[in-house]
């Protein structure tokens, strides 16, 4: 089988950051938190982002938005994705001092949610090229780098994408990563090559290609298909975060027993218990997607009560699993 570290590995240059790889891992609402983000760049990621966090959030500083933007100096580059419709929200989002240690501002153009289209934003975005573009603008006037993810369009008959990603290109963005599924499309369906090759062709910054990616075989073909700057990965990194150390051949002596307990300390060390509780229930629920007999283990873990309780389930979950 064909290795993606052999043929396709790199290091990216976006703006004026350069990343160790060109795997990235996509923002993912309740699950690119801190810890999960330091998972991602020790196992290999080139970057991870945040959660989508509201640009209006952040400008009537709402305590809830703020928390998902903790951070520190353990994680560089940073890279923080910001969701909404208002240049003048973005542009304080990005000067303020919520965003203040990050380096990157990823924007939101490809959510493809009901509640977020109706409010103008996110794959909406892509129907409003000149509102897109002041976004953008007022985005750059921050002086961070910044990166746009966006879908093709809203629908087949509707395909903006090589418009779209020089538009981007001519407001300033540093790179643009571009979901192969158009927004009708949401999360099913085989993700597009061409869509995301006519926005290679288009520009001259970098084009990440996402969507659809769960194994090395996928990551390759999609680079094959596309001739795209580097891949994003999504839904495979909450299941099978090994997935970063394999494409990017990063020796690794951890199982997953070891990361969801190293993950447990930094949660505790970082959130209240009871955040630190869900996000580990959360993604360990994840890690076990796909193994035999997983639904006796889930109840058992999801009726723990606290840390401590919960850490001795998972030895034991873990422990025989990895038998």
């Amino acid at each position: 089988m064909k290795k993606f570290s052999d043929l396709y590995l790199k290091k990216l240059q976006i703006g004026s950051i350069t990343t160790e790889s060109n795997v990235f891992m996509a923002p993912m609402a309740g699950y690119t938190c801190y810890p999960f983000r330091l998972m991602c760049r020790k196992l290999g990621a080139g970057l991870a982002f945040t959660e989508m966090v509201s640009a209006n959030g952040l400008k009537y500083n709402d305590k809830a938005t703020a928390k998902l933007l903790y951070t520190d100096e353990a994680e560089s580059p940073k890279a923080v994705q910001l969701l909404g419709s208002v240049p003048a929200a973005f542009e304080f989002a990005c000067k303020g001092k919520y965003t203040s240690a990050y380096d990157i501002i990823d924007i939101n153009m490809g959510c493809p949610v009901p509640n977020v289209i109706k409010s103008g934003e996110g794959c909406a975005l892509t129907g409003d090229l000149l509102l897109a573009s002041r976004i953008i603008e007022a985005c750059k006037r921050s002086g961070k780098v910044v990166t746009v993810k966006c879908r093709p369009g809203m629908n087949q008959k509707s395909i903006v994408v090589s418009e779209f990603a020089r538009m981007c290109e001519d407001s300033g963005a540093d790179m643009i990563t571009v979901h192969g599924r158009t927004r009708n499309m949401m999360y099913s369906g085989e993700t597009i090559y061409e869509y995301i090759e006519s926005a290679k062709k288009a520009v001259n910054i970098p084009v990440i290609a996402n969507g659809g990616i769960y194994s090395e075989e996928d990551a390759v073909k999609m680079m094959d298909k596309t001739g795209a700057d580097g891949i994003m990965i999504a839904r495979c990194g909450l299941e099978n975060p090994f997935i970063f150390s394999q494409l990017t051949g990063k020796h690794i002596d951890e199982t997953k027993l070891s990361l969801i307990m190293w993950q447990a300390d930094i949660a505790e060390s970082v959130f209240d218990e009871s955040t630190a509780l869900a996000y580990i229930k959360k993604l360990s629920s994840y890690f076990m997607k796909g193994l035999h007999g997983t639904k006796k283990f889930k109840q058992e873990m999801y009726g723990s009560g606290n840390m401590q309780e919960l850490r001795k389930i998972l030895i034991r979950i873990f422990g025989e699993m990895e038998k």
